[in-house]
């Protein structure tokens, strides 16, 4: 019988793709959001934001402090690519979002398994002169030809029915459009965390868009029923189970961000279940694929975590990071 033995959450913000000289500059696009919400969920401006900004914040975004920063989150992902290689699965369920690259307002399912026997990464398209911002974005992808990374197809297959057995109402996909691969959630894994292929089974939560957003309680329940569809598949394998994305932004919000990882670290499934949604929208919204990885893993122990408040800009912008590991 398979076993799922390793537990993985991590960001995969552009702030992890680009080098820290490059941090300020996502004020280029921070000042010009509209789906800037603050702490309390609510929509906001930057310049808003500037008159609420953290104490403090300008230690927080001085050169100095974003190399040091910069370093500390180049380690742990570094380190999960080690907890990954190590553990030596045989399969790695792929937890992310999709914001609207293969998945589009016209047909965006809440939930959705891919079982097709590859996924593909696609080199972004070129440009003539590709600033910082396409730089960064495209390390999530192949550099010049595209590339099919293995797909567990009969696990995918397995688990498909098995959620469908609980009730979960599953969609299904076995290919990309011609031309389009995975989007940047799953090509982060494969680029930026997996130094050894190891073949995955990608499922898709709709954290952003409204109004088919699982809530908490659902993407947690999603969680425990992944875990008991690993369990039930007759084939001896070691499996993994990483979620890609998170956790707050585009404002970065400290208190959201560490009581939610100490809830991880108590696993404290009814304060997880219970995370307000309202605080779970914009880029904070990827906090439900790490809620979907708690109920995955919670008869696994939290080895090691660690968090970084990636401020960027003197309004408080930025991204919380951070990463964890379950085993």
């Amino acid at each position: 019988m398979a076993q799922l033995v390793l537990g993985i959450g991590t960001s995969h913000t552009p702030m992890l793709n680009a080098p820290p000289e490059d941090w300020p500059r996502f004020y280029e696009r921070d000042s010009k959001r509209t789906n800037l919400l603050d702490t309390e969920g609510r929509l906001t401006t930057y310049e808003k934001q500037l008159k609420h900004a953290p104490p403090g914040i300008t230690d927080q975004i001085t050169p100095e402090r974003m190399r040091a920063r910069h370093q500390a989150v180049e380690g742990a992902m570094a380190r999960l690519g080690d907890f990954l290689r190590e553990a030596k699965l045989d399969a790695l369920i792929v937890v992310g979002d999709d914001q609207d690259e293969l998945y589009h307002h016209d047909n965006m399912p809440g939930i959705l398994v891919y079982y097709g026997e590859t996924i593909a990464n696609v080199p972004m398209k070129p440009v003539p002169n590709p600033d910082w911002g396409w730089r960064a974005a495209a390390r999530w992808y192949e550099e010049k030809t595209p590339r099919d990374y293995p797909v567990d197809a009969g696990l995918a297959r397995h688990l498909i029915d098995e959620l469908i057995d609980c009730e979960f109402d599953i969609a299904a996909s076995d290919a990309t459009p011609e031309g389009e691969g995975e989007g940047h959630a799953i090509g982060f894994v494969h680029k930026r965390i997996m130094h050894e292929v190891v073949p995955i089974v990608p499922i898709c939560i709709n954290t952003y868009y409204p109004p088919n957003q699982p809530t908490p309680r659902r993407c947690y329940k999603l969680g425990q029923a992944i875990r008991a569809a690993v369990e039930s598949y007759p084939e001896d394998k070691r499996v993994g189970i990483i979620g890609s994305g998170g956790l707050s932004h585009f404002v970065v919000d400290e208190a959201l961000d560490r009581g939610f990882i100490d809830m991880l670290k108590r696993n404290d499934a009814a304060g997880i279940q219970a995370l307000p949604r309202e605080k779970l929208n914009s880029g904070s919204s990827e906090i439900r694929n790490w809620i979907c990885l708690a109920g995955a893993v919670e008869h696994l122990a939290l080895e090691w975590s660690l968090y970084e408040p990636g401020y960027r800009t003197p309004a408080g912008t930025g991204t919380g990071l951070g990463f964890a590991f379950w085993s």
